[in-house]
């Protein structure tokens, strides 16, 4: 797994976008605060009846500058810790679907790195392992904002892969890069744990066996079909996105059989550094990653319904070395083996 980077790696992406299922807590947070959606939109500068009725999506920045008026309108310090405890499964859209037909913690996590994007441009999710430690990181789009914007990420993971496993999960550590003078007793009953600040990155450290703790009343037989849906909506998203996805999508397609679907190859192709690169894919809500998931994806479920291509062939056609890699990734992204997965579409 990656190790967590800094905040400063990533840039704010043009043109990000909420969905309105991620901006209801916020809402309601407020509301139960006595303030209403109209005088919220007011105070951020929004139109009249922006919210009434909730939008499909709206600006991240138009997001950021809600969560500011919520917290100056509600005069509580925080704010964002209050709007992370109302999350549900519906805020994360069709994602949230898919964690809660996972088989375990960990799996959650990791479907939450790949389809965070489809609730939100705000950041990503990165989650890497250190011994018995595994380490949940939120990599912000907008360093620049308030700390509400990422207070309210981290409750809303803690309430939720709490409810997902089925009893409270309390980290080791949570580390926040900004600075705060708010009451520390709520950060301890909201997040599990009184963080430190002024650290280099936001990160919540706990113990690595979570991640193998199972999802109680979970249907695993969901999965592949809830993914199915989430890697089409994720499709559909990267096309009407920026033109460098598709770029860079058409050109993992021509490099994987040659196994030259690295950042370096794709970039120099493209006439720009690998640090442009990524700086552009960041600027889209999307990394090479992520597109390179995607069209392997794609790629292995038309390979897998031609019978005359064996599986260490599909592997070397996708750009493994070995057949193992392949499998293993597969199961990841379906939740089946590749001969499963080929015996069910036939």
């Amino acid at each position: 797994m990656t190790q967590p980077c800094s905040i400063a790696s990533i840039s704010p992406p043009d043109g990000g976008r909420v969905t309105g299922s991620y901006l209801q807590p916020l809402v309601e947070t407020a509301a139960a605060r006595g303030v209403t959606a109209d005088r919220l939109a007011a105070a951020a500068g929004l139109p009249a009846g922006a919210l009434r009725p909730l939008p499909d999506s709206l600006a991240a920045r138009d997001y950021i500058a809600l969560l500011d008026a919520g917290a100056m309108l509600t005069e509580d310090p925080h704010f964002g810790l209050h709007v992370g405890e109302r999350v549900r499964p519906g805020t994360y859209t069709v994602y949230g679907l898919v964690l809660m037909a996972c088989r375990d913690v960990g799996q959650a996590l990791e479907q939450t790195r790949r389809y965070e994007v489809l609730a939100h441009d705000l950041g990503r999710t990165q989650l890497s392992v250190e011994g018995a430690d595994a380490l949940y990181a939120w990599i912000s789009h907008y360093p620049a904002a308030s700390r509400h914007l990422v207070e309210s990420v981290f409750a809303g993971i803690r309430i939720f892969g709490s409810w997902l496993a089925g009893r409270p999960l309390s980290p080791r550590h949570v580390a926040f890069a900004h600075r705060s003078d708010a009451p520390l007793d709520e950060y301890e009953r909201v997040l599990g744990v009184r963080p430190q600040f002024g650290a280099a990155g936001n990160v919540g450290r706990f113990d690595a066996a979570i991640l193998a703790m199972p999802v109680p009343d979970a249907d695993p037989s969901l999965y592949p079909v809830l993914r199915q849906h989430a890697e089409r909506l994720l499709g559909a998203r990267n096309a009407e996105g920026s033109g460098i996805l598709a770029q860079v999508r058409a050109m993992l397609v021509k490099q994987l059989p040659q196994g030259g679907a690295r950042l370096p190859a794709v970039a120099a192709e493209l006439g720009m550094s690998p640090r442009t690169l990524q700086r552009k894919l960041a600027d889209a809500g999307s990394s090479l990653q992520e597109l390179l998931d995607g069209a392997r994806y794609e790629l292995a479920r038309d390979y897998l319904r031609q019978r005359e291509l064996g599986l260490v062939d599909i592997a070397f056609l996708l750009g493994y070395q070995e057949q193992s890699a392949f499998t293993h990734a597969f199961r990841e992204w379906s939740g089946v083996n590749p001969g499963a997965w080929r015996d069910a579409a036939a």
